[in-house]
C-alpha cells in the first residue's frame, strides 16, 4: 500500500501563487509516477500534472506555463507550484500515485480557492 498526504491548499487572489506538496509513504518502491488531479464542483476529476520516476512531466493544456510539478525521490515528495492562478483553478486537488501494475492511490484532497 501507498499512503499520500497533501498540504498547501488555501485561499488566494487571482494572479497569486500557491504550492502544494504531497508526501508518499508505505510501499513507495512500487511507485512509477505521481501527479495531481483536481475536481471542481459539478465537474469530473481531471489530470493537472504528472511526473514519472525518471522525471518526465505532463501537463494539462489549461495549466501549461503556469504550473510546475517537481519530485524529490530522496524525500518521497512531489510538489506543484501554481502561479498566475485563475478563478477557474478553484477545485479540490488530489495527489495521485500510480504503481507499476497501474494501480492508483489517492490522497485525501486539499481545497484550492482562487477568489478576490
Amino acid at each position: 500500500q501507498v499512503q499520500l498526504v497533501e498540504s498547501g491548499g488555501g485561499l488566494v487572489q487571482p494572479g497569486g501563487s500557491l504550492r502544494l506538496s504531497c508526501a508518499a509513504s508505505g510501499s513507495i518502491f512500487k511507485i512509477n509516477a505521481m501527479g495531481w488531479y483536481r475536481q471542481a464542483p459539478g465537474k469530473q476529476r481531471e489530470l493537472v500534472a504528472a511526473i514519472t520516476r525518471g522525471g518526465s512531466t505532463n501537463y494539462a493544456d489549461s495549466v501549461k506555463g503556469r504550473f510546475t510539478i517537481s519530485g524529490d525521490n530522496a524525500k518521497n515528495l512531489v510538489s506543484l507550484q501554481m502561479n498566475s492562478l485563475k478563478p477557474e483553478d478553484t477545485a479540490v486537488y488530489y495527489c495521485n500515485a500510480m504503481d507499476y501494475n497501474s494501480i492508483y492511490y489517492w490522497g485525501q484532497g486539499t481545497q484550492v480557492t482562487v477568489s478576490s
